[in-house]
């Protein structure tokens, strides 16, 4: 099993996935990937929430991690999105992403299901038996209904090839809690944009990030400034890009996302049914932010 859990850090920006014409965008989606690592990304996240993963197929979804495997070519860690409400499609997942060369799997559970603490346990111990790569816990109540709590947090952490958490619950408690449940090696990364700063001051060690998608020059220096302590630098940053981080939750998420990155040439502003591009309230409040921060 590869031991990157050193590697994951700093800014890991949950990638959109280009699309033209409802197809995968792959020529899009190599160039998004090149851009992103020549900005000082730190790392990847492909077919996350923000990529949309919920209405890729599997086929595509393999494609889509196996493209960002391969753009990467070890320069970066590339964290594939692969869960599920279902135990044994979050394993084929799992495999699917491990056998085209993932670093490692992010995996969540609980959607619609809402399964007891003991089942959540369940669910990741039986995953992390079925699968040799690294697992990522992704912790979103406000999508995935139920909390992973600290409690059952450590239980996991006590499994060799479950590493780390992606906390998505913009509860700045939760990883001094984690930390000290889950021991000095356990990986934490944020999920919230916002809080990132408080997240990373309290012993965060990055964040999978939004914003990155469109700024990832910003974020990565936001993130090597807390990186080295320097949180001073790091609040500059972290104010500058304040807006921002609003800006791209005006609609449901990847609309202002999406529309942003279409004005750096980045994608077609088209997403995938049920979600909508982004308003015309979400799109002015998303140029006004990139232009007030240097990017358009």
């Amino acid at each position: 099993m590869r031991d990157v859990r050193n590697r994951l850090r700093g800014s890991i920006p949950a990638l959109i996935t280009p699309m033209k014409g409802g197809q995968l965008d792959e020529g899009a989606l190599r160039s998004l990937i090149a851009w992103q690592i020549a900005e000082g990304t730190h790392g990847l996240v492909p077919c996350g929430s923000t990529g949309e993963a919920a209405t890729l197929d599997e086929t595509e979804r393999r494609r889509v991690i196996e493209i960002c495997v391969k753009e990467a070519n070890g320069r970066v860690p590339v964290i594939a999105g692969a869960g599920s409400n279902s135990t044994a499609t979050a394993i084929a997942r799992a495999k699917a992403a491990a056998e085209v060369g993932a670093d490692a799997v992010l995996s969540v559970t609980g959607y619609y299901n809402k399964p007891s603490q003991e089942g959540i346990y369940h669910h990741f111990a039986t995953l992390a038996e079925e699968v040799d790569i690294p697992i990522i816990l992704y912790n979103i109540p406000s999508r995935a209904i139920v909390d992973i709590s600290v409690e059952t947090m450590a239980r996991l952490s006590k499994i060799e090839n479950i590493i780390g958490v992606k906390d998505a619950t913009a509860n700045l408690a939760r990883p001094t809690r984690e930390k000290l449940a889950c021991g000095k090696d356990w990986r934490l990364l944020s999920g919230d944009d916002p809080t990132a700063l408080g997240y990373m001051v309290l012993g965060g060690h990055g964040c999978v990030s939004v914003t990155a998608n469109i700024a990832p020059r910003l974020c990565a220096q936001f993130q090597d400034a807390c990186l080295q302590g320097a949180f001073e630098s790091a609040r500059e940053i972290h104010e500058r890009l304040m807006p921002l981080h609003d800006a791209m939750f005006v609609d449901p998420s990847p609309a202002c996302v999406k529309y942003a990155a279409s004005l750096l040439g980045l994608c077609h502003n088209e997403l995938r049914s049920p979600m909508m591009p982004a308003t015309e309230a979400g799109q002015g409040k998303a140029r006004d932010a990139m232009i007030a921060a240097g990017l358009l």
